[in-house]
C-alpha cells in the first residue's frame, strides 16, 4: 500500500536550517540543504516516498493560495475598526 504524501510548511529560514511546520501543528529544524532548491518561508512542501526514497517539491499552487488567504485575513484585519468580538 503506498503511503499518502506528507505536507509540511516552510515558517523559517536561518543559515543552513530550515523550521518546518509539521502536519501535526509542531515543528522541526531541519538542515536546508535537503529541501528544494529556492525555498522560501511559506513554501508548502509535498514529501513523498519514505527513508532514503524520499522525494521533496514545492507545492506552487498550494503555496500560492496560501499566501493569497493569508494576505486576504491581513487586509480584513486592517481595514478598520469593527463590531463585536474579533474572530482570529
Amino acid at each position: 500500500m503506498e503511503q499518502a504524501p506528507t505536507r509540511v510548511v516552510i515558517d523559517a529560514l536561518e543559515g543552513d536550517k530550515a523550521r518546518v511546520e509539521l502536519p501535526d501543528g509542531t515543528t522541526a529544524d531541519w538542515d536546508r540543504a535537503s529541501l528544494p532548491t529556492g525555498v522560501r518561508e511559506g513554501d508548502v512542501i509535498r514529501i513523498e516516498g519514505e527513508g532514503k526514497d524520499q522525494t521533496f517539491s514545492i507545492e506552487a499552487q498550494e503555496t500560492e493560495a496560501r499566501r493569497t488567504q493569508t494576505q486576504s485575513d491581513l487586509d480584513a484585519l486592517n481595514a478598520g475598526p469593527t463590531t463585536g468580538e474579533l474572530k482570529l
